[in-house]
């Protein structure tokens, strides 16, 4: 029996995604507003020992982040995010952000009633409802193209493949490519299986995914 792996299927894959995403709208936007981005997340304030930390580099470059550093910007990412998209898009946006923040919140408790459960059930549901909306209402109002840490990374796989194949590299691939929001991945699909994990295994923090030797 596979369980459940909160950090590489939520905090390594659903939320960032999601803000890999948004960065592409921001950019879709303006230029200024992923500097604003930036600039909001520096400014905000640490919290206890290590539960927020400070945001020293720029967070939209999400360069040498670990599952921790993603988690710290999804419990920051409504003030970053406020006002940064137009107003209807903003409008949902931020139920969207709430309901991965609290659904993340829910998935790491480490004590589970059934009634959070039943809870955790029903916000499932409410939060895939959530990203298929905003999943076409992003793709249909702005023009997403790769960051250039994607177009980048899309280049440097190339070349290993060619290099693999014994072919030189093609120039046929330059420039950006239009990129959307995509969820039908196993990660998304995963969220589902949280519940009945929860109630066979116990909270996600009693149980690991990684091999033991024997």
């Amino acid at each position: 029996m596979l369980v459940v792996d909160l950090m590489h299927e939520f905090e390594l894959g659903v939320w960032k995604a999601l803000f890999s995403h948004l960065i592409r709208i921001l950019y879709a936007v303006g230029q200024q507003y992923v500097e604003e981005l930036n600039h909001r997340f520096r400014q905000m304030p640490t919290f206890g020992f290590d539960t927020i930390r400070t945001f020293a580099n720029n967070a939209s470059e999400m360069k040498k982040l670990a599952a921790r550093d993603f988690e710290d910007l999804l419990q920051c990412a409504i003030p970053v995010f406020e006002g940064l998209l137009p107003g209807p898009v903003n409008s949902k946006l931020m139920t969207l952000l709430y309901r991965a923040a609290e659904w993340h919140a829910l998935a790491k408790l480490r004590m589970h009633t059934e009634k959070t459960l039943d809870y955790m059930e029903t916000l499932t549901y409410e939060f895939g409802k959530l990203m298929r909306q905003f999943q076409d209402l992003s793709n249909n109002s702005f023009q997403t193209y790769e960051t250039d840490r994607e177009t980048t990374a899309r280049y440097r796989r190339k070349e290993k493949e060619a290099i693999a194949a014994g072919a030189s590299q093609q120039n046929e691939n330059s420039g950006r490519r239009r990129k959307f929001l995509n969820l039908l991945t196993y990660k998304w699909h995963a969220l589902a299986d949280y519940i009945c994990s929860i109630r066979w295994f116990g909270p996600t923090d009693s149980f690991s995914t990684q091999l033991v030797s024997p």
